[in-house]
C-alpha cells in the first residue's frame, strides 16, 4: 500500500497456459558441481537457495527486490532501472468520508544510488567468479555458482576454510542473509537448516527436479556469530511470535496545522471493538524507504513492515491502535495490517521464502490472538478491500495481486486449500496449480503487450462457458461502461485462490459461480481442476425480495448514533445480489463505525447498531449485505 502495487493480474483462458517442459535435473547437478567448485556443503547451498526461492529461477526475471535466480542474487539498481511502473489506485487510505482523505501521496520510488550492500550482492558475486553480471542474472548455473562463492567468502571472512560438514556452515549462512542484526540473522539460519534437517523435494518453476535428502541429527555450531558484529535489535514493545525476528520502529502520533494529525489513530482494540481481519499489502520502496515514510506523520500508517530479502520485522503500531492502511475506515478499524517489501512494478516479479515464511508465522500468531479465522474473507489482500462507496470504487488498490501464492501462504500457515466436498458440491474453493496455470497478460510495460508468462493463482471469468467469450463486467470498477481486460491492474473479472463462490452451473469443463450479481463462468476441467469442491454457508435474498443491495461497509443504523456524533450513510454500492442468486458467507457481524476525527481521544466512540450484516465473497473484492435481506443456507 505503502505507494504502488507490484502488479495485480487476471488469469488467462485455458488456451494461453502453456505446458510445462520435461522433468530434468540440470539444476540438480549444477548445484552439486558449484558446491564441489568452491567447497561448500551441497546441503546447505541447496538449503540457502531453497530458503530464496524455492529453487525457481523466474525466467531471470527479478524478485520484489530486484534478487535473481535460484540464489536470489541481488542487483536491485539494474532492476529497477529496467522495471516499468504503475499506477494502481488513487484511494484515500483512511477510507472515511468524515474527514479529509489522506492519499499517501508523499511516497516516493525506490533510490536508484546508495542501495544497501543487501541489495546488490550480484555485484560482489560478479568480482568472486568472474562471471558476467547478465549471465549470473540470467544462468541459472552460474546464478548457483555466484551463491556458492558468496556463502565460500562468508566462511573465510569468519575465519574458517571452506569446506567441513554443514554444521560448520552456521554463521556463514546468517552472513548470507544480509541481516544486520542478530535476532533476524540467527532465524534466517535457523530456517536454512531446519530445511536441511527436515529435507525437500520440488519440481521447479522451469520443471528441473532438485532434492535436498533429510540431514537428520544436524547440529549446527552457532560459535561464529559473535564475530558478525551484528546489532540487537530493540523488541522491548512489539507484539511478534517469539518464532519471528522483529524491532520496535513506532509510527508518530502527532498534531499539525488546523486540527489535522497523523499517521493513525488511538484505539482500544479488541476491548472496544473485535478485530476481524489480516490485510496483506506490499510496497513500492525499499525498506529503508519504507522506514521513512512511516515514520512521518504526514503519511499513513500500518501495523507491521516484513523485509524481503530476509523475512525480518518492524512493528509500527500498537495492535490496539487503527492504521490507515486499507483505503475503508471500516475495515481499517477492525484490521491489522502487513505491508510486504517490494519496489519493483515488474511484469515477472517474486516473493522469497524467508518473507513467505515471516509472514505466515505474524498471521498465524495474530490469528490466534484475536481469533481471526484463517480463511481467504479474513486475510485478504488490499485488492480484496471494498469500495466504501460507488465513487471509491475505480480507485481502490489492486496488491499484491496474484504474484502472492496464496496456495503456499496458506499452507505455511498450516490451512491448505483441499476439498471439503464434492465434485458436484454447491460451492468452489478457487485453486488452480500456480506453478503450471500461467496465463497471458497484458500492459505490463506498454498498454496492449504481451507480457511475460508467470505463474498465477487466478482465473480468468467469462460470460459463457467459452474461452472467447466477452469476460464478466464490473460495472462498478466502470461505471461509465466499458469491458474487463486482460490488463494487469484489471481486476473486474478474477477469482483468486482461496476464495469460495457459490455454484451456479456446469458445463463440460466449465464451472459457472455468482459473481457480482451475475454468472461468471471459468475454465475448470477435471485434468486439471482450477477449484475444488467446498462444503460452505451461502445466503441468498430472503423470500418475496427480488434484489438486495449491496455495500462496502458495515455501518449501524442511523438510530444507533449518539448526540454529538455524525450519522453516517449506509450507502449501497452499484451492484445488487439478485433473486436466485448466492454467495459463500464469511459470517454475520453488527453494524459498527468508530468515530475517532481528533486528535484527542477522550472523543473517539464506537457506535454499535442492532442491524447485522453478512460479508460475502460478491466479486474479487469482499462485501456486506444486511441480514435482514437475506436468508441463510448451509451447504
Amino acid at each position: 500500500m505503502v505507494a504502488a502495487l507490484l502488479l495485480t493480474l487476471a488469469s488467462a483462458a485455458p488456451s494461453a497456459v502453456a505446458e510445462p517442459a520435461a522433468p530434468s535435473d540440470e539444476l540438480q547437478r549444477a548445484f552439486a558441481a558449484a558446491a564441489a567448485e568452491y567447497r561448500v556443503p551441497q546441503s546447505v547451498l541447496l538449503g540457502v537457495s531453497y530458503l530464496q526461492s524455492r529453487w525457481d529461477g523466474h525466467g531471470g526475471a527479478p524478485s520484489v527486490t530486484g534478487g535473481y535466480g535460484p540464489m536470489h542474487l541481488t542487483d536491485a539498481a539494474t532492476a529497477l532501472a529496467e522495471a516499468p511502473h504503475h499506477a494502481h489506485g488513487v484511494e484515500d487510505a483512511r477510507g472515511d468520508a468524515a474527514r479529509a482523505p489522506r492519499t499517501g501521496d508523499g511516497a516516493t520510488l525506490a533510490e536508484r544510488a546508495a542501495l544497501p550492500a543487501r541489495l546488490r550482492t550480484l555485484e560482489r558475486a560478479a568480482d568472486l567468479t568472474g562471471i558476467p553480471a547478465e549471465r549470473l542474472r540470467t544462468d541459472t548455473a552460474a546464478n548457483v555458482r555466484g551463491g556458492a562463492a558468496l556463502l565460500a567468502d562468508a566462511q573465510r571472512k569468519l575465519g574458517r576454510a571452506p569446506g567441513g560438514g554443514a554444521a560448520d556452515w552456521y554463521a556463514a549462512v546468517a552472513r548470507f542473509s544480509g541481516a544486520d542484526d542478530t535476532a533476524t540473522a540467527t532465524t534466517y539460519a535457523d530456517d536454512v537448516f531446519d530445511v536441511i534437517r527436515t529435507g525437500r523435494r520440488r519440481t521447479t518453476d522451469s520443471g528441473q527436479r532438485v532434492s535436498l535428502p533429510a540431514g537428520e541429527g544436524l547440529r549446527p555450531d552457532r560459535s561464529g556469530l559473535a564475530r558478525l558484529g551484528l546489532r540487537t535489535a530493540d523488541r522491548t514493545l512489539t507484539e511478534c511470535p517469539v518464532t519471528v525476528a522483529c524491532e520496535w520502529i513506532p509510527a508518530p502520533y502527532e498534531q499539525f496545522g488546523e486540527g489535522d494529525y497523523g499517521n493513525h489513530d488511538k484505539a482500544d482494540r479488541p476491548a472496544s471493538q473485535s478485530v476481524e481481519y489480516i490485510v496483506i499489502h506490499d510496497t513500492e520502496a525499499t525498506w529503508e524507504t519504507t522506514l521513512r515514510l512511516v515514520q512521518d506523520p504526514e503519511y499513513v500508517s500500518w501495523q507491521y513492515s516484513l523485509r524481503s530479502s530476509d523475512g525480518h520485522v518492524a512493528q509500527h503500531l500498537r495492535l490496539e491502535d487503527v492504521g490507515w492502511h486499507a483505503g475503508n475506515w471500516y475495515v481499517n478499524a477492525k484490521s491489522v495490517g502487513l505491508e510486504h517489501e517490494g519496489f519493483l512494478v515488474s511484469p515477472d516479479a517474486w516473493y522469497t521464502e524467508a518473507m513467505y515464511r515471516s509472514s505466515a508465522r505474524l498471521v498465524r500468531h495474530l490469528a490466534k490472538r484475536y481469533g481471526i479465522p484463517l480463511d481467504r474473507q479474513h486475510i485478504i489482500g488490499h485488492d480484496n478491500v471494498p469500495g466504501t462507496l460507488p465513487s471509491t470504487i475505480p480507485g481502490m488498490h489492486t496488491d499484491p495481486g496474484p504474484f502472492w501464492d496464496w496456495a503456499h501462504y496458506f499452507t505455511l500457515l498450516g490451512r491448505p486449500f483441499a476439498p471439503t466436498a464434492g465434485p458436484g458440491a454447491s460451492a468452489v474453493t478457487i485453486r488452480p496449480d500456480y506453478d503450471r496455470h500461467r496465463p497471458v497478460y497484458t500492459g505490463c510495460v506498454k498498454a496492449g503487450d504481451t507480457c511475460a508468462p508467470h505463474g498465477s493463482g487466478a482465473v480468468r471469468l467469462h460470460t459463457a462457458p467459452d474461452a472467447s467469450a466477452p469476460l464478466v463486467r464490473d460495472i462498478g470498477l466502470r461505471p461509465g461502461g466499458g469491458e474487463s481486460t486482460t490488463g494487469v491492474n484489471d481486476t473486474g473479472a478474477r477469482a483468486t485462490t482461496g476464495q469460495q463462490y457459490a455454484v451456479a452451473e456446469r458445463r463440460g469443463d466449465w464451472t459457472g459461480i455468482w459473481y457480482l450479481g451475475q454468472k461468471a463462468w471459468f475454465h475448470n476441467p477435471r485434468t486439471r481442476p482450477t477449484a475444488v469442491g467446498a462444503r460452505a454457508v451461502l445466503v441468498t435474498p430472503r423470500e418475496g425480495l427480488a434484489e438486495v443491495p449491496v455495500y462496502g461497509r458495515a455501518y449501524p443504523e442511523a438510530s444507533a448514533y449518539p448526540a454529538g456524533v455524525p450519522v453516517q450513510a449506509v450507502t449501497p454500492l452499484p451492484y445488487r445480489l439478485l433473486e436466485g442468486q448466492s454467495y459463500v458467507t464469511g459470517g454475520s457481524t453488527p453494524g459498527e463505525y468508530y468515530w475517532a476525527t481528533t486528535f484527542d481521544t477522550s472523543q473517539h466512540t464506537v457506535v454499535r447498531g442492532d442491524e447485522r450484516y453478512h460479508q460475502i465473497q460478491f466479486g474479487h473484492r469482499v462485501a456486506f449485505v444486511k441480514a435482514s435481506d437475506v436468508r441463510v443456507v448451509h451447504r
